[in-house]
């Protein structure tokens, strides 16, 4: 029986309980991380299966659109609509990864996955982020004089 695609969203729903090694169910929160943190670790594993040459071109072009979608910070849905705005990351994101990893030959996505969870564990860019701090601090300050510059226009 051949591996589930979907293991990262139900593979460890039970834990053995220290004392009696009996199973109990996995805390609901500690779930959903877990699983949140696996979306992630599988959507950088896609954009490095799209770079291998052992996949083929139709699962190239679907990791690579999955990935960009999920990492890019537009969403095709605005976040802001009631109900429908979360529905692109809560079911369409993940059904595409889905699709994307079952295209994909299951040792050359080993081998991605693997190397994303260690690309994962590195810290982060801290000039990336006081680059976009200072984007959005030059955006308020452009959008404050636009308003102070044109306001006598809109009072009169």
């Amino acid at each position: 029986m051949a591996a589930c695609p979907w293991t990262w969203c139900w593979n460890s729903d039970a834990l053995a309980s220290p004392d009696t090694g009996a199973l109990r169910p996995r805390p609901v929160l500690s779930r959903i991380k877990a699983w949140a943190r696996n979306l992630r670790r599988d959507s950088y594993a896609l954009y490095l299966a799209s770079r291998d040459p052992r996949v083929p071109w139709y699962a190239k072009a679907l990791a690579i659109a999955i990935a960009a979608y999920a990492l890019s910070p537009i969403d095709l849905i605005p976040d802001f609509i009631p109900v429908i705005g979360y529905l692109d990351d809560l079911i369409l994101l993940p059904l595409g990864i889905w699709l994307a990893i079952s295209l994909i030959p299951p040792e050359v996505m080993a081998e991605c996955r693997a190397s994303a969870s260690t690309a994962l564990q590195r810290p982060t860019s801290r000039a990336g982020m006081i680059a976009i701090i200072l984007l959005w601090i030059a955006g308020a300050l452009a959008l404050a004089w636009a308003i102070s510059a044109h306001w006598p226009r809109f009072v009169s």
